[in-house]
């Protein structure tokens, strides 16, 4: 990972950091190739960024208007399966299906995505969990910046830690966001998980 992914890779623990933040203004890909065009080792930058999409319009699905589609979210818990949401169906029915997770236990978050079109500035991640209707945790990941491609790019949280003990287990619902620095909300859905001693 380089030091720019890296730097778009942090944890923000609140809005409240961004405050101040005023995002650059859109460009599309043509604009960012057309700057500073007398720039070599810049130029030569752009076009290993870009990829493909400097030089041809990346469309994955010509059916679906969207710049970013969020296809799956993985839980990752070393030594097992990854337990997966398809996000790419009917999302209303995804409280159904409640993860379960054993307490205590480290996990991290992948989502899977799609970006066409044009580039993307700032993704973002964010998560608020609720117990019983009432907040109990939000996180809030900088996913980064990404352009468009003909494959699915990813983005994996750091590790979090499960709530242990007798008085946090039970069910959770949580409510996710992929959003951007534009407040562009790519996908919203709502999802549950259940913490319990052990796997079963």
């Amino acid at each position: 990972m380089s030091e720019k992914q890296a730097a778009d890779h942090v944890e923000v623990e609140g809005e409240e950091h961004d405050a101040n933040y005023q995002p650059p203004p859109q460009k599309t890909i043509e604009e960012i190739m057309a700057a500073d065009a007398e720039d070599e080792s810049l130029r030569k930058y752009k076009e290993a960024l870009l990829g493909e999409a400097q030089s041809e319009k990346i469309i994955f699905d010509d059916s679906d208007p969207r710049k970013v589609i969020v296809k799956k979210l993985a839980l990752l818990v070393a030594d097992r399966d990854p337990m997966e949401l398809d996000l790419s169906g009917d999302i209303s029915k995804l409280k159904k299906n409640v993860f379960v997770i054993k307490e205590g236990i480290q996990y991290k978050i992948r989502i899977d995505f799609i970006v066409q079109r044009e580039i993307v500035h700032g993704l973002k991640y964010v998560q608020k969990t609720y117990r019983m209707g009432v907040p109990v945790d939000k996180m809030t990941q900088m996913v980064g910046s990404y352009p468009p491609k003909k494959e699915i790019q990813s983005y994996t949280t750091p590790f979090e830690e499960a709530p242990s003990g007798m008085m946090a287990r039970g069910t959770y619902s949580v409510t996710s966001l992929f959003t951007d620095d534009d407040k562009n909300e790519h996908l919203k859905w709502e999802w549950s998980f259940e913490i319990k001693k052990d796997w079963q």
